[in-house]
């Protein structure tokens, strides 16, 4: 690949002068996706990095207070970066250390694939990976009508949930089921337990950020039913799409 200038998920120019070969990524999704796929390149990643279960890279603290020194000490081509996940003043810093930084912006399934696909064939130079044109498939199709209600707790004590333009409710929406709080003012809002508490309803409690579990979480509902669930397949986006549908509709059967 010649030398290029390719604009990331915020319109912001990046110039290669050649594909990156040592990138540090700031994003467990995309941790996993460069290790499914271009592993030798991957020379850096969060705490907060845990797929693979055996990635054996350098650390370089979390997602929210990265340690600028150890990354500038790995010399990265690249460090990918997420809108949500890391702080603007975080990518803004590194910029000025002289450091390239791509910032992805994923809300849906969708514009995931998308943006990764970018990433790897336009800023990387790799072939498309099997396992996204996998998620593709398994992904595609038009939205279906809503069959269930959900609610996706995501903390307790205070209890938040999952509301409006999140990967998360994109998920849940590709799979049938209506999320009751799409329609807050706030993406997490916080919520009082007794409007999740009904009849009809389905809590989904996944096990991350909050980690909820079969004594944790289920005994605080009398009325609405529970299921716990992968935090990673309603969060993650990257090679844990693949199968997700399968896994999380099954988890709400019955």
């Amino acid at each position: 690949m010649p030398s290029v200038t390719l604009s990331d998920d915020l319109a912001y120019a990046v110039s290669f002068p050649a594909p990156p070969r040592r990138v540090v990524s700031l994003v467990p999704s995309i941790t996993e996706a460069l290790a499914a796929t271009c592993p030798e390149r991957l020379v850096g990643a969060t705490d907060w990095c845990t797929h693979p279960s055996n990635l054996a890279v350098q650390r370089v603290r979390g997602t929210k207070n990265p340690d600028r020194a150890a990354i500038a000490a790995l010399r990265p081509d690249l460090v990918v970066a997420n809108k949500e996940e890391n702080r603007e003043l975080d990518v803004q810093r590194l910029r000025a250390d002289g450091i390239r930084v791509w910032v992805t912006d994923i809300e849906t399934v969708p514009g995931a694939l998308d943006s990764l696909e970018r990433l790897f064939v336009d800023v990387l130079d790799v072939d498309t990976p099997g396992w996204l044109s996998a998620a593709r498939e398994e992904w595609a199709g038009p939205m279906p009508e809503p069959a269930r209600d959900v609610a996706i707790a995501i903390w307790r004590d205070p209890w938040m949930a999952v509301g409006r333009d999140t990967f998360t409710g994109d998920v849940v929406a590709r799979l049938g089921w209506r999320n009751v709080l799409a329609g807050s003012s706030d993406r997490y809002p916080h919520v009082d337990l007794p409007d999740l508490d009904r009849d009809g309803l389905i809590v989904l409690l996944p096990d991350e950020p909050y980690v909820f579990t079969a004594d944790d979480g289920p005994e605080a509902f009398t009325r609405a039913r529970t299921a716990l669930v992968s935090g990673r397949l309603l969060t993650w986006y990257g090679p844990s799409l693949v199968g997700a549908w399968t896994v999380l509709t099954a988890a709400v059967q019955g």
